[in-house]
C-alpha cells in the first residue's frame, strides 16, 4: 500500500509546500490538494513548487472538475509540469462539489465528466482530442503520460470509473463500503473489456493519531474529523435525491446517516469544527475516518488493503497536521514497506 497526503491550499502556500516536503521524507508517495478557486489558493501554482522541492512525490488535485478550467488548459498544465519534473502528476477529477456550488453552478453530468477524462488524458499524452466539437492537439507534447483517477460514490459514477478512469478515488475509509464499491468498479471494468486489476484504488479520509485510546483522546480526535462526514454528506444527499434509499442501488450504510442533515455552508468546507457536521454521529466518524493510536490505524489499513485499496490518502485538516505526518512516517508506513 502507498500513502498520500491531502491538504487544502490555505495561505501561506509556503506552509503547504513545507508539509508536503516533510511528507516525502516520512515516506509518503503522493501529495494531493483540494481544487476550489473561490475557497483556496490556486493548486497548480503550488504543485509546481512542491515538485521543485521534492524528488519522488507525485502530485495532483483531489479533485478538479470539467468546468473550472477548459480541458485543453487542464491538459496543458499537467503536460507542462510533467515535462519540467518528469511525469510526477496525476489528475484526480470528479463532477465538482465545492468548486461548482460556491460559484452558483451545479456539479457536471457524468456524461461530460466521461468526455473530459478521455480528452484531458489524450491531450496531455500528445494525442488529438475533440473539445467542444473542435479537434485539438498539443503539438509540443512528446511521450506524455497522465493517469486520470475519478472520484465516485453512486452506481453510475462507479461504472464510469471502471469504464474510463485509470484510478478510482473513494473519499471515505469504511471497510465494507470500500469492498462494495471496489467490486462495482472492477465489474464495470471487466464488462468494458478492461483489466480490472489495472485500476488503482485510492481511499482518502482524515486520519488522527492519538497517544492512547482513552475516551478523552478519542473524543478530541473525533471532533477534529467530524467535518468529513458533513462533506461526504453532500455527495450522499445527491445520491438519495437520485436513487432514494434503495439498498440495491446505494448501501444503507452510506445513506442512512444523512437523515439529520440540514444544509451546508461552504464557508466551513473541509474544516474542523464545521457546524454543519453536527448531525454526524461518532459511529460515522469511526467508520469513515481513522482515529486512535497508530496500531489501530495499521489494523484498519490492513483491512482496507484486503478490501482492494492500493493507496491511503490522508486528509490532514485538523490541529495535528505535522504530528500525523510524523506518526505515519514512524509507525504506520513502515508496517506496509
Amino acid at each position: 500500500m502507498e500513502f498520500g497526503l491531502v491538504l487544502q491550499t490555505d495561505p501561506p502556500a509556503a506552509d503547504v509546500v513545507a508539509l508536503m516536503c516533510r511528507a516525502e521524507r516520512a515516506g509518503f508517495r503522493y501529495g494531493w490538494t483540494f481544487d476550489s478557486a473561490v475557497l483556496w489558493q490556486e493548486p497548480f501554482v503550488i504543485h509546481s513548487q512542491i515538485l521543485a522541492r521534492t524528488e519522488r512525490l507525485v502530485v495532483g488535485p483531489m479533485v478538479t472538475n470539467p468546468t473550472t478550467r477548459a480541458w485543453e488548459v487542464t491538459a496543458s498544465t499537467f503536460a507542462t509540469l510533467n515535462e519540467m519534473f518528469g511525469d510526477r502528476t496525476v489528475c484526480g477529477i470528479g463532477r465538482g462539489d465545492s468548486a461548482q456550488r460556491v460559484a452558483g453552478r451545479r456539479p457536471d453530468t457524468l456524461a461530460r465528466l466521461g468526455e473530459a477524462i478521455d480528452a484531458i488524458r489524450d491531450l496531455a499524452e500528445g494525442r488529438e482530442a475533440v473539445v467542444d466539437g473542435v479537434p485539438l492537439r498539443l503539438a509540443w507534447v512528446r511521450g506524455g503520460r497522465l493517469p486520470v483517477w475519478m472520484a465516485a460514490y453512486g452506481p453510475r459514477a462507479l461504472a464510469l470509473a471502471g469504464q474510463r478512469a485509470d484510478g478510482f478515488i473513494l473519499q471515505l475509509a469504511d471497510v465494507d463500503l470500500t469492498a462494495w464499491m471496489v467490486r462495482a468498479v472492477r465489474a464495470a471494468a471487466a464488462a468494458a473489456g478492461r483489466d480490472p486489476a489495472a485500476i488503482t484504488v485510492c481511499v482518502a479520509a482524515p486520519a488522527y493519531v492519538t497517544a492512547d485510546d482513552s475516551p478523552a483522546a478519542l473524543a478530541h480526535a473525533r471532533e477534529q474529523c467530524r467535518w468529513f462526514g458533513g462533506m461526504v454528506g453532500n455527495h450522499v444527499a445527491d445520491l438519495v435525491a437520485r436513487y432514494g434509499t434503495d439498498p440495491a442501488s446505494v448501501p444503507a450504510e452510506l445513506t442512512a446517516y444523512v437523515a439529520g442533515r440540514r444544509g451546508y455552508d461552504y464557508a466551513h468546507h473541509g474544516r474542523a469544527g464545521n457546524p454543519d457536521a453536527a448531525f454526524v454521529p461518532d459511529e460515522i466518524v469511526d467508520r469513515f475516518c481513522l482515529v486512535g493510536p497508530a496500531e489501530a490505524h495499521v489494523a484498519k489499513l490492513r483491512r482496507l488493503r484486503e478490501a482492494g485499496a492500493d493507496q491511503f490518502a490522508l486528509y490532514a485538516m485538523h490541529d495535528a497536521r505535522t504530528s500525523v505526518v510524523d506518526a505515519y512516517g514512524e509507525h504506520v508506513i513502515p508496517a506496509f514497506a
